[in-house]
């Protein structure tokens, strides 16, 4: 390409071979390839040796603080089957995390005979309740099921509907999320209304306490008052934002409506993010094991005069020369670990288990980043659409991303990861200095994970525009990086106006896809509407299919937008790129659609080819 841009980070110089992603390209940041690849070699070691040393039943089974197993034939605890906590909420520490023990006393007990410990209760109240919870989705899960398919049907139509009334759809998009909302604040009222003079209604919240069945709360004036509160903020807060930057939304609907276009050459991207979620899967479900199987019990048996101490199993020990030798020697529980140097360093390969699944997850985010990236950046630079774009760009752009690119991806995602790990090692010191007095260590630690959270954001920007100048060029990372950051620098303000924008209306579609599906899971749940009365299962909470369609659709929605927004953000790069490699004449004609140089007030002099 030559040298194409200034000492100073200048605009991109016109280049008349350039047609669109690079095809001869060479591989980047090859070190870091090999360090990737080391690493995860490494990581799988790490695996294999944690599953060869390792004791999964502590994942299965429940034990208790001396590390016996609870309800195991042929045990001395077959018959107490239940485990107490003391402090349950201890078990929600980092600490947990990294050794997988929970920090606080734990009893192997029967049910009967909880009631000898405090506050046994709320545990057995808590147990009915997840009892009644797995019984609920064990009556409605293929009516959650299908309320995920209908999530799905929903997201696909409003992508298909922005191709062709892309400004429309932004519109209504926008028109019924006002009016889903302020039904909201409307049934909100009537609820509130509804419970005016009924007996106990009035109780406030605090008053009432924790309840383990929820729909008392659903009893109180209170609860629907301060729903209603809240729509009525959101419901401010969206009109307001909408009057503020109505001028703008006409520019955000060019570029909806170009990314509709480029989806609807290439719809396999569409599907792209279940690859993505198989791989991520795949790397938690690695991690999940690894960190598990590590946990082995270090049991000894002390002789009668308590002069030698050596490992002992359970299992054999009362026909072991030793029990016979001495009677009363027992095999006893000491501690999760042992003496070889893989239990004194087990901690260190925790941390290694965890930095390593922070980076292949990134790198596998990164990865479908890059590959969309090019897919659509193929669609752009095309002189002729669709004539001139790849047979199979998502392909094409997924294997140019493999064999070049793999070290740029990694190198991407191990800064990302290091910065989480920071953040990781800042809640753990966080959760060690709870009980600590000092102020000023708070004040700082808090500062720090506050810096750490905005410098994980800001790379995670970075990164996202950075790969899809690798995408394009094929460069390294570091160079793509700087790329990105001077085009973004001089167009300050229509990253800030046109960028954001779009995804705010992004952002509304999904609350569309999520509110429409998750008011037709109330009323069908709810059993408010007659006609699904008789067809709706009989649960204990009706809240709870209701929140797993919610929650459902909202992240089937986020997969479909996702590829809709990666989309979006590679245009706009591209069409800061356009503005700056041509000028509109013969021999630089602008590349993009002609409503988007209407708005901007450009124009073609003359078509390509005239």
């Amino acid at each position: 390409l030559g040298k194409e841009w200034e000492e100073d980070g200048g605009p991109r110089k016109y280049d008349p071979n350039f047609k669109g992603p690079i095809e001869k390209r060479g591989c980047t940041d090859i070190v870091c390839c090999i360090l990737f690849i080391i690493c995860v070699l490494a990581y799988i070691a790490v695996g294999i040796l944690a599953w060869s040393q390792g004791d999964p039943r502590k994942a299965i089974y429940p034990t208790d603080s001396r590390g016996q197993f609870c309800g195991q034939a042929g045990t001395p605890l077959q018959n107490k089957s239940m485990v107490f906590y003391f402090n349950i909420l201890k078990c929600a520490s980092p600490l947990v995390l990294l050794e997988f023990q929970c920090p606080t006393t734990q009893e192997c007990t029967r049910m009967e005979n909880l009631f000898l410990f405090r506050n046994a209760t709320v545990v057995i109240e808590a147990r009915q309740v997840v009892m009644k919870i797995f019984e609920d989705y064990t009556h409605s899960w293929y009516w959650i099921l299908i309320g995920l398919a209908i999530a799905m049907v929903l997201s696909l139509l409003f992508i298909i509907l922005l191709r062709y009334l892309a400004a429309i759809m932004v519109w209504v998009v926008i028109a019924l999320l006002i009016l889903v909302i302020g039904y909201g604040i409307f049934h909100c009222y009537m609820e509130y209304a509804s419970l005016k003079g009924e007996p106990g209604a009035n109780v406030t919240l605090q008053e009432l306490g924790f309840q383990t069945d929820f729909a008392v709360y659903l009893q109180l004036q209170q609860t629907w008052l301060a729903f209603m509160i809240i729509l009525a903020i959101v419901e401010v807060i969206i009109i307001l934002l909408l009057i503020f930057l109505r001028k703008r939304i006409l520019i955000a609907i060019a570029l909806i409506k170009e990314a509709s276009r480029a989806i609807g050459h290439v719809m396999c991207s569409l599907f792209y993010p279940l690859f993505t979620f198989l791989l991520l899967a795949l790397v938690i479900a690695y991690w999940a094991v690894t960190a598990v199987y590590p946990l082995v019990r270090l049991l000894i048996y002390f002789l009668c005069k308590n002069i030698n101490e050596q490992t002992c199993s359970p299992a054999n020990f009362s026909d072991s020369p030793e029990k016979k030798a001495c009677p009363d020697s027992q095999c006893l529980f000491a501690f999760y670990g042992g003496e070889t140097p893989y239990h004194k360093y087990l901690i260190v390969l925790q941390f290694y288990n965890v930095f390593l699944f922070f980076w292949c997850a990134n790198f596998v985010i990164a990865l479908g980043q890059m590959t969309l990236a090019g897919a659509f950046a193929s669609y752009y630079w095309a002189f002729s659409k669709p004539d001139d774009i790849p047979t199979f760009p998502v392909f094409s752009s997924l294997g140019r991303s493999l064999r070049y690119h793999t070290g740029t991806l990694a190198f991407g995602a191990l800064i990302l990861s290091v910065v989480q790990l920071i953040r990781v090692l800042l809640e753990y010191l966080d959760h060690k200095l709870k009980g600590a007095q000092n102020k000023f260590a708070k004040f700082l630690l808090c500062c720090l994970k506050c810096c750490f959270w905005c410098l994980e954001k800001i790379i995670k920007f970075l990164n996202r525009n950075a790969y899809i100048m690798v995408a394009i060029y094929g460069k390294n990372f570091c160079t793509a990086a700087k790329d990105a950051f001077f085009l973004l620098l001089r167009n300050m303000i229509r990253v800030a106006v046109l960028d954001k924008v779009t995804d705010f209306l992004l952002f509304l579609g999904k609350l569309l896809v999520v509110g429409l599906v998750g008011v037709f899971a109330f009323f069908f749940f709810s059993g408010r509407v007659k006609a699904f009365a008789d067809t709706a299962p009989n649960l204990h909470y009706y809240w709870v299919p209701i929140l797993t369609v919610a929650v459902g659709s909202f992240l089937i929605a986020s997969g479909f937008f996702s590829v809709y927004s990666m989309c979006v953000d590679t245009l706009f790069l591209c069409f800061l790129e356009d503005l700056e490699r041509n000028d509109g004449s013969a021999e630089k004609p602008y590349l993009m659609p002609e409503n988007l140089r209407k708005i901007l007030k450009k124009k073609n002099t003359a078509q390509p080819g005239q």
